[in-house]
């Protein structure tokens, strides 16, 4: 065993030493950095993907003559011939060529701000979003200060052109999520379950989405992990005043979580309109896998588990100061596998996943049980292929399958349906010239609920009318199943339906960003439900006929400046939105503007990072004209409004580097005046009494602490420090 032991030693300690180091920066020919690209020894498995800032390194044991490749979606095959030799490091630069469909050539984009670095259309990524005052490092909170997006303070999800939260979709790497924020409680907004780091960009549509995606009569939030860039190891350490937190990355391709929340502190500190019977508090825990298992082969997967509880006093009109208890405990489990291949030089990507959500909601109101139960599992398979003579354009294809559990119960009644949905797509993306691309998409579905089938096509065309100038034009037929709480009661009903078209013209240029959008969305075959008079609960569940005789429409425009040039090391996003919109839906009896619907949305946010003391400091200023207010038994004959909402909120964060450790100090102030926001009111059976919905809280204080041992994942010492 001694020798055997020596014998394995000796070979591992010439193994070591006949390694070579191989490094350097991917770019494009203007110098930039290219994130992600992937570098490999040809005929080989060694190789690996260069991070944000363009640079990669890895080992391989191979001498002699050898080819490296690099390749990049969106740029020109590289490959150079290089020469090994044992422990001699090698220092290799790439300058990657566009290709006619990169950023140089048009790019087809009416409807779609993206973070990806896939196309360099680079909107927010993950540091833009845990820097933006007055979102919390909240994803969807951030997108609420994009352009199409309202801002609903009382209720958690994203409300685009007209649209309920319940029209638009978030999506994980091609997955849709089933339940991407925290429980729901009644006029309290939830924060969406993900790190904003886990996703290396967003790409946030507002109509007129690609045809690979479905169910959303709006819009999809589309999240795309990150790769694995580095092979780090580091511990993580949190904590601020509503929790714990502890996270650990082993070698860049593992890593696991644990975290405690309890908002006692965070309540105790600031005066405010909550009511606990008990304070929400929870466990969670989460395991990410990102490994390359083979040179063109990549397996990704990540799952969590979550078991929180709270209890609330909300006011009720049964007798004066009267209230009852709404408590939840909710127990979530969701997780989604993805495996991609590259074939070739990277002219055809097949992407393969499946996910697994459960969601259990265990409600109490006022002591009678009111479960609530979802299930989801998913497949889906797509392939993508290059073709062209520069291999510039695109063909996806691919399908899904879900199958869906959904439960609601209260006291002894039970409701419940299942849905078997599958789903067909086709899309191309071609260039005419460099000037002139078009994408055409087809989609068709099939769910069991409804036993129907539906065709919906998808088109766009972006032309180039300057250097840094194209119009962009989108449209397209989008289908959704109807509510669940519909369903539970009729399930002969259709699916309803939504037709977009929207017009784009934006300008990228020295790292400033305008853009000016305008848009119709045509609704049909709307849920109307037929009552005797207008009840305005937004939790009600329908009690009378339904059927899919609803309409309405949206329209208006958007404009998005962005100004990462003019302040060094500063950052100003302007944004406005003029909304118009009117439906017959749900139990409203006529064509009206939903209760959730803001004509005018501004949003100014500024950002300055502070070299000299490694401080990043933001604020965020938001007006939202206000929204109609509906009365029991409405009429519907005279219009009244809640007041503007106004919101001016401050962040700031202090980073210190001590070695390899690297600790972050972070305050938080949200509605710094104290303006006290209403976002409407409820109403008594009778509508003689109401009382109005108010923020959790009139402002806000937080603040915390991040510590970190070891090299943060992917990122050189200059992005740690800005970090």
């Amino acid at each position: 065993m001694k020798k055997l032991f020596t014998l394995l030693l000796l070979i591992s300690t010439s193994l070591a030493f006949g390694q070579s180091k191989i490094s350097g920066k991917v770019a494009d020919a203007k110098g930039e950095a290219i994130a992600f690209a992937n570098i490999s020894l040809v005929g080989t498995y060694d190789g690996g993907t260069s991070d944000e800032n363009g640079n990669f390194e890895f080992i391989t044991e191979e001498v002699g003559p050898q080819v490296i490749s690099v390749t990049m979606m969106g740029y020109e095959p590289f490959k150079k011939e290089i020469t090994l030799e044992t422990k001699v490091p090698l220092i290799i630069d790439v300058k990657l060529k566009e290709s006619i469909n990169s950023l140089n050539a048009v790019v087809v984009s009416a409807g779609m701000f993206e973070a990806s670095d896939e196309k360099k259309m680079v909107m927010l990524k993950p540091m833009d979003i845990v820097t933006t005052a007055g979102a919390g490092a909240d994803i969807v909170a951030v997108m609420q200060f994009l352009p199409g997006a309202n801002r609903v303070g009382e209720q958690e999800g994203l409300f685009v052109r007209g649209g309920s939260a319940n029209e638009t979709k978030t999506v994980i790497d091609g997955m849709i999520v089933q339940n991407p924020f925290f429980s729901s409680t009644p006029d309290i907004p939830q924060r969406g379950r993900f790190n904003p780091f886990m996703f290396k960009g967003t790409a946030f549509s507002t109509g007129g989405y690609s045809a690979q995606y479905g169910q959303a009569l709006s819009s999809v939030l589309l999240l795309n992990t990150v790769d694995k860039v580095s092979s780090n190891s580091n511990l993580n350490l949190s904590a601020n005043l509503a929790g714990l937190g502890a996270s650990y990355t082993h070698k860049g391709w593992i890593t696991g979580s644990i975290n405690y929340s309890n908002i006692k502190p965070f309540i105790g500190l600031v005066k405010n309109n909550f009511n606990f019977d008990k304070v929400p508090q929870g466990i969670g825990s989460s395991l990410t896998i990102n490994q390359n298992v083979s040179k063109n082969g990549v397996l990704k997967a990540y799952a969590t588990y979550s078991d929180n509880s709270s209890a609330i006093k909300l006011p009720t009109f049964d007798a004066e100061n009267s209230s009852y208890v709404f408590s939840n405990q909710n127990k979530n489990f969701f997780c989604n596998a993805s495996y991609k291949h590259i074939f070739g030089e990277g002219d055809m990507v097949w992407l393969s996943g499946i996910s697994v959500s459960d969601n259990r909601d265990l409600l109490k109101l006022n002591g009678v049980d009111a479960n609530r139960s979802d299930k989801r599992t998913q497949l889906r398979s797509v392939v993508n292929k290059l073709f062209g003579g520069q291999k510039q354009n695109t063909l996806t294809l691919g399908a899904e399958y879900h199958n869906i559990a959904l439960s609601n119960m209260y006291g002894a009644n039970t409701l419940s349906l299942t849905d078997h949905y599958a789903s067909l797509f086709a899309e191309s993306e071609f260039y005419v010239s460099s000037k002139i691309a078009g994408r055409f998409g087809l989609r068709s579905e099939h769910t069991s609920v409804l036993n129907k089938f539906n065709l919906a096509p998808r088109f766009s065309v972006a032309v180039k009318s300057g250097e840094f100038a194209q119009f962009s034009l989108a449209a397209g037929r989008f289908y959704q199943n109807p509510e669940k709480e519909y369903l539970y009661i009729n399930k002969n009903l259709g699916f309803e339906m939504a037709d977009h078209l929207i017009l784009n013209y934006q300008v990228i240029k020295d790292q400033r960003t305008f853009r000016i959008e305008t848009f119709y969305k045509k609704y049909s075959d709307l849920v109307v439900e037929q009552t005797p008079s207008f009840d305005p609960n937004p939790y009600r569940f329908p009690t009378g006929l339904t059927n899919n005789s609803g309409k309405g429409y949206a329209q208006g425009f958007d404009v998005f400046f962005r100004d990462q040039k003019s302040l060094k090391n500063g950052d100003i996003w302007l944004t406005y939105s003029f909304l118009d919109s009117e439906r017959k839906f749900k139990n409203y009896p006529v064509m009206t503007t939903p209760y959730f619907v803001t004509k005018h949305n501004l949003s100014l946010v500024y950002k300055q990072f502070i070299t000299p003391i490694s401080t990043n400091i933001g604020f965020t200023f938001t007006h939202t004209s206000g929204r109609p207010i509906y009365a029991m038994g409405e009429t519907f004959q005279t219009a009244s409004y809640t007041k503007a909402f106004q919101n001016f909120s401050f962040m700031g964060s202090h980073v210190r580097q001590i070695k390899k450790q690297f600790v972050v100090f972070y305050f938080i102030m949200d509605n710094i005046l104290g303006r006290k926001n209403v976002f409407g009111y409820r109403y008594s059976p009778d509508g003689s009494q109401r009382f109005e919905v108010k923020p959790p809280m009139y402002r806000t204080v937080f603040f915390g602490v991040s510590w970190t041992l070891g090299k943060l994942n992917g990122r050189s010492k200059e992005a740690d420090l800005n970090f």
